[in-house]
């Protein structure tokens, strides 16, 4: 079969090369899965940089989630069982992972519901309690992350406000129902949202970049406000200034998802059994904005490295439905 590998760290376009390999060897609790479609994360870069908290051995195949088929012709969702990942024709997963896929999505668009959408439902709901009528704050709204996390907050019926980098992305996070806009070059963030607030501010900020917009959130979460620290895009990790968060008595949660597979497995498959209810009423529909052959998935994953993208960009592996 063909897979990319990884034989040293560095840049996903400079160390990730494409091979004839055998197919992978299922180890105890594992099952081979036939990759269908294969979803570009923010961390495929990381793992290619040798940044990521889990650092497989080398060679490895990055490629954390897919749409794959089992043996007995099940469409089945799974995080890949690293270094036998993804970006590959056939990867490997742990069996007890295993999702049923969302009729009401095809391969592309079911890879990627996964865990940018589990992590967005856990972040709101289940640490933040996003309730209808507050207002969320979204960062990165037009990309990956950021677009299911709007999704979601429509869904919960909360005003939310996007922000993003640039006049094509602020067309994207419009599109995908944001209730205002924020372009962070050319707005000022904190005085937007106090405005569109009548001077309250955020209620739920979701943050998935860190440096410069968790300081900015700061200064206009709400009174009881809530701040979820889902991850830092920017490279840069803040330091939260804890006074500050005792005298505008806010809080700052963090938001690991794959602690809930660990210390709570039963709340993957209830997260997953909403997420599929919520497809098959159309209230969330992952963006896919780009369907990549095998062949494409190095440059694919720098392109998610180098913050230029949209949506999600989708590896669709030779003879793969598009």
């Amino acid at each position: 079969m063909q897979a990319w590998q990884v034989h040293r760290n560095g840049e996903p376009r400079e160390v990730m090369n494409l091979a004839d390999t055998a197919r992978p060897e299922p180890g105890p609790g594992q099952v081979r899965l036939k990759v269908r479609a294969a979803d570009v994360n923010f961390p495929d870069a990381l793992l290619c940089r040798g940044q990521y908290q889990v650092r497989p051995p080398l060679p490895f195949t990055p490629g954390v989630e897919i749409c794959g088929e089992t043996e007995d012709g099940r469409r089945v969702l799974a995080t890949t069982a690293l270094p036998h990942g993804g970006f590959a024709e056939y990867a490997l997963a742990d069996e007890a992972g295993l999702l049923p896929a969302p009729d009401a999505l095809d391969d592309a668009e079911a890879a990627a519901l996964h865990i940018g959408y589990q992590t967005g439902w856990f972040g709101l709901h289940r640490r933040a309690h996003l309730q209808a009528g507050e207002t969320l704050l979204v960062h990165a709204a037009a990309g990956g992350v950021g677009s299911a996390a709007v999704q979601l907050g429509k869904a919960a019926g909360a005003r939310v406000i996007g922000v993003v980098g640039g006049a094509d992305k602020a067309r994207v996070a419009q599109e995908l129902g944001c209730d205002l806009v924020i372009d962070r070059r050319e707005d000022d963030l904190v005085a937007a949202v106090k405005e569109a607030t009548g001077g309250k501010g955020a209620d739920v900020v979701y943050d998935p970049v860190g440096g410069d917009a968790y300081t900015k959130s700061a200064k206009c979460v709400a009174f009881e406000g809530r701040i979820i620290v889902v991850g830092f895009a920017s490279g840069t990790i803040p330091a939260p200034a804890l006074n500050h968060a005792l005298v505008k008595n806010y809080s700052i949660l963090g938001l690991h998802w794959g602690l809930y597979a660990v210390k709570d497995p039963a709340s993957i498959g209830a997260c997953h059994a909403a997420l599929t209810e919520l497809a098959a009423k159309g209230a969330v529909k992952p963006l896919v904005s780009g369907r990549v052959p095998l062949a494409e998935a190095a440059d694919a994953v720098q392109r998610v490295a180098d913050g230029t993208t949209t949506g999600r960009l989708v590896v669709l592996p030779e003879g793969a439905a598009a």
